[in-house]
């Protein structure tokens, strides 16, 4: 009795196919490359930027200095207490995020995701040294390892990393002087950690934008899930007219190429995309909105003789009336609805806060702290004493002088530790710790509540500009 062979079981994982997009041309192409040239040109450039703030301050025109924990942004400094710049900054990207998809659709990752640019780079790098589509494609099918693959794989591959190298370079440009940083690094005597940070990005780049590709967009980008939420039946996206082009099929001078849509099933549209996905089946997760399968797809109308926008923007609200044989809603309606507009309101409330906030805030500052190890201190003569760690921000491009008085009961007064006068000189640009005692002459109201407010006054002396803070005076309890 024999016994056959039990079946392998089918594989539930199939390796990955790289995807080799087609170059095309049209005026979504053309937009990206603009777009593209832009964005780098200032992730590469602005770290280069000067911008004279005065000799104590550096004339980086963009610098994240963390070692003194400051953010410079040509004439705009943020200091460590002023965070919520930053986080309304963050607030309004995310605000516009938000109104871009909800109008747009994925219009970000299309155009102006570090991911899609720098992928838009590699692939650019890649069809100059290997071809376009189909060469690419043998060249992968090729199961030999010539002289030829070799010597094309290896100059592919240093280019994506110089590219990489220069990226992961410009990042650390950012957090500390460039031109000197430079030097440090040709040298081999920069810090270690930025060699480090370059090295990470550097790999990052070489492997996400080279290898990773549309696998980074869906796979780790979380936006392709949050979108769907963003979303509505007003909403342009990418899609295909499937009402005029089906049922698809190849034209030819015969009765049945009369019953045919505008589609010759070309496949233009998929060759081109970069996620490797077909339009004509309705949106999907991968999209990424970038519009080249409508570039190709009007190309290909052209050379058929068939109208354009086979494939193009639209909206779901349209469907029925282009079936219909009406027009469709004018773009700048799909646009301006109730939620674009909520969007662009609070979008719009954010930045002016923002920009008031910064108008309205002064060059000097401060903060107190009040030392509760002891709560306050009895002196011989029976005057009450607190203790109060101030911190006096001079945010002038010299130094200045601070008088610091107190205002509550009037029978406090003020002493400084280390000098004895009222005020401190306080250097440029910078922040001194200054103690602080408040007095209470024994018998005064305050020398005998458990609790008086009061205010600490700091004045410029130079240009009696003032800021204050509120804090409690202790005594005792009788």
């Amino acid at each position: 009795m024999s016994q056959t062979e039990p079946e392998t079981p089918p594989s539930l994982y199939a390796a990955r196919e790289p995807i080799f997009p087609r170059r095309v041309s049209g005026k979504f192409r053309n937009l990206k490359w603009w777009l593209m040239a832009f964005t780098l040109g200032i992730y590469y450039l602005t770290p280069w930027l000067r911008w004279d703030r005065g000799p104590a301050l550096p004339d980086q025109a963009v610098l994240v200095d963390l070692g003194n924990r400051r953010f410079f942004f040509f004439m705009i400094e943020i200091w460590p207490h002023e965070f919520y710049f930053i986080a309304g900054l963050l607030v309004m990207a995310g605000l516009g995020l938000f109104l871009f998809t909800s109008a747009l659709g994925r219009v970000w990752c299309g155009y102006a995701c570090p991911q899609t640019v720098w992928t838009d780079l590699f692939i650019l790098v890649e069809r100059w040294i290997e071809g376009d589509r189909n060469a690419r494609l043998r060249l992968h099918r090729q199961k030999k390892l010539d002289f030829r693959k070799a010597r094309l794989r290896l100059t592919k591959w240093v280019a994506w990393f110089l590219i990489a190298l220069s990226t992961g370079g410009a990042w650390v440009f950012y957090f500390t002087d460039a031109p000197t940083l430079l030097v440090d690094l040709v040298t081999m005597s920069a810090h270690p950690i930025a060699y480090s940070t370059i090295l990470v990005l550097t790999l990052t780049t070489f492997i996400f934008g080279g290898f990773a590709r549309e696998q980074i967009c869906i796979y780790a980008c979380p936006w392709p899930r949050i979108q769907a939420a963003m979303l509505d039946e007003d909403s342009l996206v990418v899609g295909y007219r499937s009402w005029r082009g089906e049922p698809r099929g190849k034209h030819r001078k015969s009765a049945e190429a009369e019953n045919l849509g505008d589609c010759i099933d070309c496949m233009a549209c998929v060759n081109v995309c970069p996620m490797g996905i077909d339009i004509r089946d309705g949106q999907q997760l991968e999209c990424i909105t970038c519009a080249l399968c409508i570039d190709a797809c009007d190309e290909m109308m052209d050379k058929v003789g068939k109208p354009r926008g086979l494939i193009d923007y639209m909206a779901l609200t349209d469907e029925a009336a282009e079936r219909a044989g009406n027009a469709p809603k004018s773009v700048w309606k799909h646009v301006f609805r109730p939620r674009t507009i909520l969007y662009t309101t609070l979008w719009s409330l954010v930045g002016v806060a923002l920009v008031v906030a910064l108008f309205l805030r002064t060059e000097i500052d401060l903060t107190v702290a009040p030392v509760r190890n002891p709560t306050f201190v009895t002196l011989s003569d029976g005057t009450i004493r607190n203790t109060y760690d101030v911190r006096l921000r001079n945010k002038h491009g010299e130094e200045r002088p601070f008088k610091i008085s107190v205002k509550g009961d009037p029978s406090l007064y003020v002493m400084l530790e280390g000098t004895p006068y009222a005020s401190v000189t306080v250097p440029a640009d910078s922040m001194k710790l200054q103690r602080v005692y408040v007095m209470a002459p024994k018998g005064s109201a305050p020398a005998e509540s458990e609790r008086v407010d009061l205010r600490i006054w700091v004045e410029d002396n130079s240009n009696g500009d003032r800021a204050y803070k509120d804090t409690v005076f202790h005594g005792r309890n009788n």
